[in-house]
């Protein structure tokens, strides 16, 4: 499915959307949780991944009865334990790169919002050749609300200079899907594993869904 590329303005979530990562949070969650003695819920993922890790963090401490621990000392261990995978062995999704570039090169403006952390995606994005391709990146820390709000999309598509009408955003969980259909952007919603047992709400919701990238 090729895309109407008369938007001016693309933003892209990374993990699951630009970036094959869900692997590296699968191990992250699983080491972290089996060695305080609890097996990963199946609902875990999908609650903290529209939040960001301070207040993934915090939401762990509750659920979990976590709370000898202090949130910034689980983002640490968390990103000890991500760090080094994203660095050498995290890389886009197939078509991903290729059609990020030729929209750079056909002049569109693209920008990231995403829940992750600079610190870990920034080197990713720089090794896979795309980093100069995005004039501008957002992460929910620095937005009043999460995923399941507009407030990323919207600052994302106001630092590129494009009201929202002409910006186009790609996300592969429900969440993300939600908050930027609240906010009247055109959603392409991108198929990713972590994302299976949404994937009807997620197609009923978003404008286009896609299992891979258009070819260009």
């Amino acid at each position: 499915m090729k895309f109407n590329e008369n938007y001016k303005g693309y933003i892209f979530d990374l993990d699951g959307t630009i970036l094959d990562s869900s692997w590296v949070w699968d191990m992250v969650d699983i080491k972290f949780l089996g060695d305080r003695g609890y097996d990963v819920p199946e609902d875990y993922v999908e609650s903290i991944s529209p939040l960001g890790a301070y207040k993934a963090a915090v939401y762990t401490i509750d659920r979990f009865n976590l709370h000898g621990e202090k949130p910034e000392e689980l983002v640490r261990e968390w990103f000890d334990m991500a760090k080094e995978e994203y660095a050498k062995k995290v890389v886009c999704k197939p078509g991903a790169k290729e059609y990020i570039t030729h929209l750079f090169k056909g002049g569109k403006k693209l920008a990231v919002a995403t829940s992750s952390d600079r610190e870990l995606f920034m080197p990713t994005l720089e090794r896979e050749g795309i980093l100069n391709c995005f004039s501008e990146i957002v992460t929910v820390d620095e937005v009043k609300r999460g995923k399941g709000f507009p407030d990323i999309y919207e600052e994302a598509a106001r630092r590129i200079h494009h009201e929202k009408k002409d910006c186009v955003v790609f996300e592969d969980i429900l969440t993300g899907v939600m908050g930027a259909k609240a906010g009247g952007f055109t959603v392409v919603a991108v198929e990713d594993e972590k994302s299976e047992c949404n994937k009807m709400k997620i197609r009923e919701i978003a404008d286009y869904y896609i299992e891979k990238y258009p070819f260009v």
